[in-house]
């Protein structure tokens, strides 16, 4: 069994950056309903502004994301699910192995299936899903599709830490 850091309280990136989305998201929601009944594009692109906006203040490409038809009405959601954070482009491999990673999501989220994922081109992966959700992590990437509850918060926080070496700066 590979050994597994605690998360320290001050390095919660990921709790952090959704928090300021949902905020920032939640100050222009007026404007954001406005422009989507006047035109949906106008409207996903400001959406977009701000992930961009807020995801420049952590040195992360910030993409919300709306997967499925009719969630972008869902006002309450925005920032609280189906997220896509870029870290580093050019990075193909983790700095640590995915097998912690993989353990890490296990002792976190509990019951959900780990899989190694994306593995070609020298690239590396791990996908962490149920039967409802899934994560994609990969070495310059994380894509979140589900809601973020506590347990998500906290592995996410983890991830940014670890798997992505981010600290407040």
């Amino acid at each position: 069994m590979i050994l597994i850091s605690k998360l320290s309280n001050r390095d919660m990136i990921f709790s952090e950056l959704i928090g300021e989305l949902q905020t920032e998201l939640k100050r222009d929601l007026a404007q954001i309903r406005f422009l989507l009944k006047k035109n949906p594009a106008l409207g996903y692109n400001r959406i977009v502004e701000i992930g961009k906006e807020v995801g420049k203040k952590y040195n992360i490409k910030l993409v919300v994301n709306f997967p499925k038809e009719g969630r972008i009405d869902e006002f309450e959601m925005y920032g609280k699910r189906d997220l896509s954070l870029i870290v580093d482009f050019e990075r193909k491999r983790f700095p640590i192995d995915r097998q912690i990673i993989k353990e890490k999501a296990l002792a976190i989220l509990g019951n959900v299936k780990t899989e190694d994922a994306y593995m070609y081109e020298n690239k590396e992966g791990v996908r962490i899903f149920d039967d409802n959700w899934k994560i994609d992590i990969l070495p310059h990437s994380v894509h979140i599709w589900t809601e973020f509850d506590e347990k998500v918060t906290e592995f996410c926080d983890w991830l940014m830490e670890n798997a992505y070496q981010m600290k407040r700066l």
